[in-house]
């Protein structure tokens, strides 16, 4: 049989199907790998650090997942509804429930977080903010709440455990500022399961104690100051404030006072509750529960003696500030007994008297002027009076002028050197000259003199 004519175009398969080849394209290719992956691998939970937190203005969390071998990539977005999202943070360890996916821009897997759960000592403070809030809320560290402590406290209730460090710090403080202070304890464990309902317990019984409704002996009393302890009857306690005290630990050491039992124990107290837990740097739901937070049970002690301790120092000094409370008390009644005297002497019927006849002295004087002042007033009208009559009448005028001449006559003479000899005087003369002499140191021996008297005149010499 004879084989098929071919064109010179026909060339057979260049191709042939056993050598074909699928090739996809990079967004074909991580379409199904993330199809797979969310097929295959689906939800799941995983746990881990994060690392590389990086919150974006979005509002969308991104972070890395790891631990000692790989990391994940995650992603939190903004619209997911995750408790505990805002206690992210880079070193936390975390569980997170969620979607393995394919991010194709990068070609890169992740995880899109649904929930998160914060692990070890992260869940702890996840609590501790969970009730922190939930207790401020409703009111429970109100300042207004707050109650001031008594300055002078004459015994305490004491919660802590008897076996501590603390009720040593407690003692040790007290029987150096305030030895006289009782202490009713009412023991209990401060650490560990069921910790927190003792702690609550123990402040409610010191409250039944402090009331009276308890029966029986509730609480050990002992003085600082002897170390003598004995049991106390209600019936004869009465307590003036609670401290609530442990010293230092880890957070899981002192979880017993951020329990809700104690919080609510602290707040239905009658007796201003004194808050003194760990060291300074630790905070416990009962610090913000307490009337007053002290840093330390040291301090805590130091506060309530504060006012007794610092009073030594004025009991001290009483003597010396009560001699000068009197002596300023002394002045101050000597001047108002001055002030007395002096308004009483101004106040005198006969200072009164003086000085109404003084008022009439001076109102005569007032008179009496005014009187030549109305005198000396007529007297120029009478004279501008006569001085126009004796215009109008010439002899009457002249003879006025004539009487007037004659009394300067009369003044003239009166005033004259003859009238002065009448009266016995003289008067001495330069012989020579005729200079009157009127000291005898200008006058020398020899000289000749000439005394003019009344009648008659004397020449002499003086001798010396």
């Amino acid at each position: 049989m004879s084989k098929p004519a071919k064109s010179q175009w026909d060339f057979g398969e260049l191709f042939p199907p056993e050598q074909a080849r699928k090739v996809l394209s990079v967004w074909e290719l991580t379409s199904d790998i993330k199809r797979l992956l969310e097929k295959q691998i689906g939800s799941v939970w995983v746990g881990g650090e994060i690392t590389n937190l990086r919150a974006q203005s979005s509002g969308h969390v991104y972070f890395t997942l790891k631990d000692v071998a790989a990391q994940l990539s995650c992603v939190l977005f903004r619209g997911t509804a995750a408790a505990q999202r805002e206690l992210l943070a880079d070193g936390q360890k975390v569980l997170l429930q969620g979607e393995v996916t394919v991010y194709e821009a990068r070609g890169q897997y992740q995880l899109i977080v649904r929930a998160v759960e914060v692990q070890g000592i992260g869940a702890l403070q996840a609590a501790f903010d969970k009730l922190k809030a939930k207790l401020a809320a409703e009111g429970l560290f109100a300042p207004e709440r707050k109650r001031s402590l008594p300055r002078f406290p004459q015994q305490i209730g004491l919660v802590t455990s008897p076996t501590g460090a603390a009720i040593r710090d407690v003692l040790h403080v007290i029987r150096r500022r305030n030895p006289a202070l009782e202490i009713v304890l009412a023991p209990c464990r401060v650490q560990g399961d069921g910790a927190a309902r003792e702690i609550a317990e123990a402040i409610r019984r010191l409250n039944e104690f402090n009331s009276g409704s308890s029966r029986g002996d509730v609480a050990q009393t002992s003085k600082p100051e002897t170390g003598e302890s004995r049991r106390t009857s209600a019936a004869t306690a009465k307590l003036d404030l609670i401290l609530i005290t442990r010293g230092g630990g880890s957070l899981e050491d002192l979880w017993a006072f951020n329990e809700e039992p104690v919080a609510r124990a602290i707040f239905e107290s009658a007796l201003p509750v004194v808050s003194a837990v760990g060291h300074e740097i630790d905070f416990t739901i009962a610090d913000f529960v307490a009337d007053v937070r002290a840093a330390t049970p040291s301090a805590a002690a130091e506060i309530i003696t504060e006012d007794v301790f610092a009073s030594r120092e004025f009991v001290a000094d009483a003597m010396a500030l009560m001699r000068l409370q009197v002596q300023r008390r002394l002045t101050n009644e000597t001047e108002d007994f001055q002030s007395l005297a002096g308004r009483l002497a101004r106040l005198h019927p006969r200072r009164r008297l003086n000085d109404s006849l003084q008022r009439l002295d001076d109102l005569q004087s007032g008179l009496m002027r005014s009187l030549k002042s109305a005198t000396r007033s007529r007297t120029l009208v009478f004279e501008s009076l006569a001085g126009r009559i004796l215009r109008v009448k010439p002899l009457l005028a002249l003879k006025t002028r004539r009487e007037a001449v004659r009394q300067l006559e009369r003044r003239l003479n009166l005033l004259g050197p003859e009238q002065v000899l009448a009266r016995g005087y003289s008067i001495t003369t330069d012989a020579a000259t005729g200079q009157v002499l009127r000291e005898a140191a200008k006058v020398s021996a020899g000289q000749a003199l000439k005394t003019r008297l009344a009648n008659g005149e004397i020449f002499s010499r003086a001798e010396k």
